[in-house]
């Protein structure tokens, strides 16, 4: 489903084309998907690049779009082999590697701040860093459409009629089915998400249905 589709749908539903509420529409769009990135670990929220450890330096810089980990690698410039440095909290890495001078592979790393990781130990040569994280995809507002909105559109449609009658101010039972319709489509999107596409997942702090 493209954004202009969904506009077309979400005024075929609920019978009205009034200029505020078309104006609103797309705060429904985003408001819609916010809601769904935020309760459903989709690995289609998840990113990857390719940055730097610089030698003597214990800090990296994360992307501009980075929101959370999932998951960071070291890339010995030789080798090529990775290995996996552990997300800890700031103050473990600052208590098991208490001096910037200690210098080797890194092994842990903690959120500094929004923009920066600490690792430690310090970094003893320039590796690779491979970083998986997780971001906010750009709206399909803007995009023109989205992984949700092609592969699973109801969620989606559902959660604009939703948001979208709240704002015309509708009656309580017709509010309550399309409340009902968005929560049904959205536990269908988290039987995907946090099962079928889990499989075999076994990192701490992952989303995992039971599906068969």
């Amino acid at each position: 489903m493209t954004y202009a589709e969904l506009v077309a749908l979400v005024q075929q539903y609920l019978e009205t084309d009034e200029a505020s509420f078309v104006t609103n529409i797309p705060t429904f769009v985003k408001t819609v998907e916010n809601r769904i990135y935020n309760e459903i670990q989709l690995p289609a929220l998840r990113k990857n690049t390719i940055g730097e450890f610089t030698s003597g330096n214990k800090y990296l810089t994360l992307p501009d779009d980075f929101l959370a980990p999932f998951s960071l690698a070291a890339i010995d410039p030789t080798s090529g082999l990775y290995t996996y440095v552990l997300f800890k909290d700031v103050n473990l890495v600052r208590e098991m590697y208490p001096s910037p001078t200690t210098q080797a592979t890194p092994k842990l790393y903690g959120l500094f701040d929004a923009n920066t990781a600490i690792i430690g130990p310090t970094p003893n040569k320039n590796y690779g860093a491979e970083l998986h994280y997780f971001y906010y995809p750009e709206s399909m507002v803007t995009a023109g459409d989205s992984w949700v909105s092609i592969n699973f559109p109801s969620v989606i449609l559902y959660g604009c009629l939703s948001e979208g009658y709240r704002y015309l101010k509708g009656d309580v039972a017709m509010q309550t089915v399309y409340d009902e319709q968005y929560k049904e489509a959205l536990n269908l999107l988290r039987k995907l998400g946090e099962g079928r596409d889990r499989g075999d997942a076994y990192r701490d702090g992952q989303a995992k249905l039971k599906v068969s």
